[in-house]
C-alpha cells in the first residue's frame, strides 16, 4: 500500500490495484483559487498509477470527492469500475464515469478480481448549499488475492465498528482516520480523534487473534480543522503506546511511503 496523501491510497493486493478516494487537485474546494490547499504535494504522480481495477469512494465532499481528478481518472481508466454509496452514481457519470455501482450500507458487490462491502459511518454529505445529506456515505472493506482491508472513509466514531468487525473480519489491514477533529464539541459528530480512532481499533479488532496493522489517515495532506497539522500523529502514537497496543502494528506513514503486508 502506498499513501499518496489524505484518504488517497493505492493498495495493491496480487493482480488488483485499488484507489481509495482519489484527490490529486491543488485545493479541496470547488473553485481551484479558494478553500483548503495542499500542504503536501500528492506523494504519487498521476502518471505512474498502474491500471485500475477499482476505486472506492467514501462520500462526496470535495477533499474525497474532486471533480478534477474523477474526471482525469475516468479518461484514463475508462473501465475501471467505481464503488460509491447510495446516490452518488449520477454525480459520477456526469464526470465522466462509465460505471458507478452504488452499496447501501452492509451491502455487497462482487466482481471478478475483488469483493467490497459497504460499511456504516457517522458523517454527512454536501457539495453545496442544498444538498445537505442528499446522498449517503460509507467505509468499505475490500478483499482480493486473500487479503481483508477495511476502509473507514471519513467518519466519527460509531457504535457499529464492532459488528464491522464481527461480521466481515478479521482483517488483515485496518484504515482510520485520525485528524480533523477540532474543536471538539463541534467535529466530534463527525470526525474522530486519536483516542477514538484507537477506540474503532479496539472494536474492529476484539475477535482477532493477532492484531492487524492500523494506517492512520485523514491528517497532514490539508489542514481542514484547528488542530496543529503535526498533532495527530503524534498524539495518536502516544495513545497508542498507552494502550498497549503493539508497535508494529502502528502504521502511521510518511507521505509517499509504501508498506508491503506480510
Amino acid at each position: 500500500m502506498t499513501w499518496v496523501g489524505h484518504a488517497t491510497f493505492l493498495l495493491q493486493l496480487g493482480p488488483v490495484n485499488v484507489l481509495t478516494d482519489p484527490m490529486w487537485s491543488e485545493r479541496a474546494s470547488p473553485l481551484q483559487w479558494l478553500g483548503p490547499r495542499r500542504l503536501m504535494s500528492p506523494a504519487l504522480d498521476f502518471d505512474a498509477l498502474p491500471p485500475l481495477d477499482v476505486v472506492l469512494l467514501s462520500h462526496n465532499h470535495y477533499d474525497h470527492l474532486d471533480a478534477d481528478t474523477v474526471r482525469r481518472i475516468a479518461r484514463t481508466f475508462p473501465e475501471t469500475p467505481w464503488l460509491c454509496p447510495m446516490g452518488l452514481g449520477a454525480v459520477l457519470r456526469s464526470f465522466g464515469v462509465r460505471q458507478a455501482i452504488e452499496r447501501d450500507w452492509w451491502q455487497t458487490i462482487d466482481l471478478p478480481a475483488a469483493a467490497a462491502t459497504c460499511t456504516p459511518a457517522q458523517h454527512f454529505s454536501a457539495r453545496g448549499f442544498g444538498d445537505r445529506n442528499r446522498t449517503l456515505w460509507c467505509g468499505w472493506t475490500i478483499e482480493a488475492d486473500g487479503v481483508r482491508i477495511y476502509f473507514a472513509g471519513d467518519t466519527a466514531l460509531h457504535p457499529d465498528f464492532d459488528v464491522v468487525g464481527s461480521l466481515l473480519g478479521p482483517f488483515d489491514l485496518v484504515m482510520l482516520p485520525i485528524g480533523a477533529y477540532e474543536p471538539r464539541w463541534f467535529m466530534r459528530y463527525v470526525h474522530m480523534n486519536p483516542e477514538d480512532a484507537i477506540a474503532a481499533y479496539r472494536a474492529l479488532t476484539a475477535g482477532a487473534g493477532t492484531k492487524p496493522p492500523c494506517v492512520a489517515m485523514h491528517w497532514g495532506t490539508f489542514r481542514l480543522t484547528d488542530e496543529a497539522v503535526d498533532e495527530p500523529p503524534a498524539r495518536f502514537a502516544q495513545r497508542w503506546r498507552e494502550a498497549r497496543l503493539p508497535d508494529h502494528a502502528n502504521w502511521t506513514l510518511a507521505h509517499g511511503e509504501t508498506r508491503r503486508l506480510a
